[in-house]
């Protein structure tokens, strides 16, 4: 495998998007797979789904234990398979967890989990979330509103030390733009 892409953010930040435009990049160089987390393949990503789309303090510990079941299925099952990987939402479940325990329980998750230098975190003011996932008009999950948005982008700020923190209220394309430059440094630094 020559990349482990990371790609998080909160609801409504492209990250999907970003995914998809990386892929295109890299299809022409070898094979790459795609793992949009929740993923709908498997018990804890259903289970994990299902729990955001409640309320409720043990609906937020069933999406969040879930999540890390399907992360982790998707580690196993898939991390290596493929020249480039990519993973939509990954390690910073943690920032929907207690402010308290958020950092060492993601220091954890860092050391049991594979990392690289191609984790990309989108960076969306809570008010552009909002209108974007508005936009969507699906169902809203419990952590997308404007309270929630505010108060997990703070919990995450602690634990993007090892990401590419990208400005990300801008259109999919001058997003992609700013990602494109530090992917095309990291494979100069890292595969040549």
């Amino acid at each position: 495998m020559k990349r482990f892409i990371a790609i998080d953010g909160l609801d409504g930040s492209g990250k999907d998007t970003q995914a998809r435009l990386i892929k295109e990049k890299y299809e022409n160089e070898g094979s790459v797979i795609i793992r949009s987390h929740p993923t709908s393949d498997n018990f804890f990503g259903r289970h994990s789904k299902s729990a955001l789309e409640k309320k409720g303090k043990l609906n937020k510990i069933i999406a969040t234990l879930c999540y890390g079941g399907d992360a982790i299925r998707s580690v196993i099952k898939y991390h290596g398979k493929a020249d480039t990987v990519i993973f939509v939402r990954y390690t910073l479940a943690v920032s929907y967890l207690n402010k308290a325990i958020s950092v060492p329980v993601y220091k954890l998750v860092c050391w049991l989990l594979p990392v690289s230098e191609y984790f990309f975190y989108l960076d969306v003011s809570p008010k552009e979330l909002v209108k974007r996932v508005e936009k969507r008009n699906e169902k809203e999950e419990m952590f997308e509103n404007y309270e929630a948005f505010v108060k997990v982008r703070q919990k995450a700020e602690p634990v993007l030390y090892n990401w590419h923190v990208i400005p990300a209220n801008d259109s999919p394309e001058e997003i992609f733009k700013r990602i494109n430059v530090i992917l095309d440094e990291l494979d100069q630094k890292l595969l040549k």
